[in-house]
């Protein structure tokens, strides 16, 4: 008997940022999100076909219905857009969103990306009247829902996860279901049907290693410690060193207990939980159905 390979799952990133934000990231991290965000499903999922689109761009080409029901899953990254600012780059994403909706195709978003889901299915988001959440979003604890989701399985009672944003979903879309809340936002993963279409996300940034945190932080330094999150340069500084630190040896329990982190976080496979929950609960059984596994 001849075997055959399964063939390669191809996926799509839409990177939700503009032009002069990505190449700042590639300039601090050499990957813009949507690069980062395909190489940590990579990681875990060696062999995929990953493409990525930049709707926030003018001009930008833009996959039509028949072109978003031909990937088996699709990611949105977070974005330093603010999706009530009503600009084209914010109204083509959601428009693609509305698009992904009706194609039926799996999708998965973080931060900005659950923001673009619930907003393309008729929510809405604010920004956070309770402030940013920067580095970590601390003890996101599943609801009933969530515990019995596939999108949160193996995830503990509470944890935390890398997180940056400012922005939150104040009122959720018909359709939603919300999966993990916290302190900080009450959407923190949630699954959204609309429109025939199935879309999980969560608000924190699964994809995120702490060295990439650190990448986009440096550079918002001031920003720290304005919003009160570091008392002046020197300490933000300091808390960036360690979190690279960390990052380069995550078995540095002296540096893991002064920072309260624990393996959900230093730990690469438990970090990347939904993304792998999503690939393995969405993508492939959508791959299979569709003759590509």
């Amino acid at each position: 008997m001849i075997e055959t390979s399964a063939r390669p799952l191809r996926l799509l990133f839409v990177d939700g940022n503009m032009r002069d934000t990505r190449e700042g990231l590639r300039q601090s991290y050499g990957m813009a999100y949507g690069e980062a965000y395909a190489a940590e499903i990579a990681a875990f999922e060696p062999g995929i076909v990953s493409d990525i689109c930049l709707p926030a761009d003018e001009g930008a080409n833009l996959p039509d219905g028949e072109g978003l029901e031909s990937y088996d899953g699709i990611f949105l990254t977070g974005s330093a857009l603010h999706i009530y600012d009503t600009a084209p780059p914010v109204t083509r994403q959601i428009d693609l969103m509305r698009a992904i909706y009706a194609s039926g195709t799996p999708c998965f978003g973080s931060c900005w990306g659950i923001q673009v889901g619930s907003v393309a299915a008729g929510g809405t988001v604010t920004a956070n009247p309770k402030g940013r959440e920067t580095g970590f979003a601390r003890r996101i604890t599943p609801t009933e829902a969530g515990r019995n989701h596939a999108l949160l399985a193996s995830r503990p009672a509470s944890f935390d996860a890398p997180a940056i944003h400012l922005d939150t979903i104040a009122l959720p879309a018909h359709g939603t279901t919300i999966l993990a809340s916290n302190a900080y936002s009450q959407v923190q993963a949630a699954e959204i049907k609309h429109n025939g279409g199935t879309f999980w996300g969560v608000q924190y940034h699964p994809e995120f290693s702490l060295k990439q945190i650190v990448a986009i932080l440096d550079r918002r330094v001031p920003l720290m410690i304005k919003e009160g999150f570091r008392r002046d340069e020197a300490s933000a500084k300091a808390w960036l060193d360690d979190m690279l630190t960390l990052d380069a040896e995550p078995d540095r329990q002296d540096l893991a207990w002064a920072h309260g982190l624990d393996r959900e976080v230093l730990d690469t496979e438990r970090r990347v939980t939904e993304l792998r929950n999503f690939v393995e609960h969405r993508v492939k059984p959508h791959a299979s159905t569709r003759g590509r596994a």
